[in-house]
């Protein structure tokens, strides 16, 4: 890479001292980009938005190509509902509203609040894999249990049926639609992603922005995927037995209720929110077992009258979540 020699004053000001030879290609990369628009806020929002874009929609389009396809269905966790091109279009007019007015101004928020609390951004080098690599786990951890306090509560009253009924316009998820959902709910649960790196920078003032982006970008294919309504036997929950991943997911926008957390199956073990669930799975087990010697068709036939008498309890459980009121409480109407 050569440094445009017309605007030393920036890489004087920015970079003192720094002797750019010895950095990496993407950290001269880096360092260009930051030079070259002259404004840390704007370089820093414009990369952090392009970023969640490009990651978001290029994640989804190979969950739109396998959808096209008969061939997946095999691995499909609810074969007869596959989305249609009109679902997938609206879903995506319906994020990218979301993602301009609710998620742009806040990441061009972003960089002043990073730096208040002490976050490097335009900064190099960039902190080591070893050190990026606990930091991210413990986002994740933050980010899961928040999400499961968080989603519980939007299934409670007013918070469900003005909020997060969106969401749910979907029994059977797809990958777009991980972000399907109200303004305010995409506020709330967002917190979860970002609140975890904000506090952490606030307590160790050791935090930089590239780990940041690793953690969105591995959060957003943990939420695309989740929601893309497939299992295959290499899905990572089939290698890593805590991990959550679409298995675990579709049951919740099936059934309506169970399984509020995102990444990890802890907590839903560890507080019985996944009773219907593992009740479910037992049963498919078992039948499986037991119609060993029973036609494709047959057992077919069985899941999908199984998979049919789920969602007619979620939809029951739907309409006594919104007959709640604001803390829960079931409303009385007066005659």
């Amino acid at each position: 890479m050569v440094f445009n020699a017309t605007t030393p004053s920036l890489y004087d000001e920015m970079y003192p001292g720094q002797d750019f030879g010895s950095l990496s290609w993407l950290e001269q990369q880096w360092v260009h980009w930051y030079v070259s628009i002259g404004n840390p806020v704007i370089a820093t929002g414009l990369m952090s938005f392009l970023l969640h874009e490009i990651v978001y929609f290029g994640r989804a389009i190979p969950w739109i190509i396998i959808d096209s396809m008969p061939y997946f269905r095999r691995w499909k966790l609810q074969p007869k509902k596959v989305p249609t091109a009109a679902e997938q279009w609206e879903c995506t007019r319906t994020v990218l509203f979301s993602h301009f007015t609710i998620e742009l101004p806040l990441i061009w928020l972003f960089h002043p609040t990073a730096e208040a609390l002490g976050m490097s951004t335009y900064q190099v080098p960039f902190p080591s894999l070893k050190t990026m690599a606990p930091q991210v786990f413990l986002f994740f951890f933050f980010e899961d249990f928040f999400h499961f306090v968080a989603h519980q509560a939007l299934h409670t009253g007013v918070l469900y049926k003005h909020i997060h009924k969106i969401h749910h316009k979907y029994s059977a998820p797809f990958g777009l639609a991980a972000e399907y959902a109200h303004p305010a709910e995409v506020f709330i649960l967002g917190a979860g992603t970002i609140l975890g790196p904000l506090i952490y920078c606030f307590f160790t003032r050791s935090l930089h922005i590239v780990t940041v982006y690793l953690w969105i970008v591995l959060r957003l294919f943990q939420a695309i995927d989740a929601h893309s309504g497939y299992d295959f036997p290499w899905s990572l929950h089939n290698i890593v037995p805590f991990w959550s991943g679409a298995e675990h997911h579709d049951f919740h926008h099936m059934a309506f209720t169970n399984n509020f957390s995102t990444s990890f199956r802890w907590w839903d073990r560890i507080f019985g929110t996944d009773n219907k669930y593992r009740e479910y799975r037992a049963r498919v087990k078992a039948a499986k077992k037991a119609m060993k010697n029973a036609s494709a068709d047959d057992i077919r036939k069985f899941e999908e009258n199984l998979m049919n008498e789920v969602e007619a309890e979620g939809i029951i459980a739907e309409k006594e979540a919104e007959s709640r009121g604001t803390f829960g409480a079931k409303t009385v109407k007066v005659q």
